[in-house]
């Protein structure tokens, strides 16, 4: 079996890698997919999440490292997976998920969505709040797995 866990991954947080160990016993090839999004520009250059990615996960062989510039659910055909993983912190998390899984199953029946609640210690950590805090010259080590270290 073959998912994708797509995000901006800018930068990767511990949210992001406690849920990858959480589905990697489960399927033989996780891609972690960074999606390139027209409306925003990305914070740290795609080939640096590329690299923190790596480094975290410790060139783990059931991990694959992608960037991509289309549909996801056009993502997952290429890839040939039929799962897409899915972090949840909270309700508006999940309200907001659960749409995009249900768009993506009518554009793609064979598309299964699996969404993986986050640690309660983590579930106030997005890339976004790391970003804030790196752009006000705060200290983001509690947010930022080992290996990752912003410039």
């Amino acid at each position: 079996m073959i998912a994708v866990f797509p995000g901006s991954f800018d930068p990767i947080t511990r949210g992001h890698i406690a849920v990858l160990e959480a589905v990697l016993p489960l399927f033989e090839t996780v891609y972690v997919a960074i999606g390139m999004n027209a409306d925003k520009r990305g914070c740290f250059p795609v080939e640096q999440r590329k690299a923190w990615i790596r480094t975290c996960l410790g060139n783990n062989p059931k991990v694959q490292v992608v960037d991509y510039d289309c549909l996801t659910v056009d993502l997952c055909k290429k890839l040939n997976a039929t799962y897409l993983i899915r972090g949840l912190r909270n309700q508006t998390d999940f309200q907001y998920e659960k749409d995009i899984a249900e768009a993506n199953k009518l554009l793609w029946p064979a598309l299964e969505t699996m969404f993986i609640p986050t640690r309660p210690e983590l579930s106030c950590i997005s890339s976004s709040v790391v970003r804030d805090v790196y752009h006000h010259g705060g200290d983001c080590t509690p947010f930022l797995p080992d290996g990752v270290i912003l410039p």
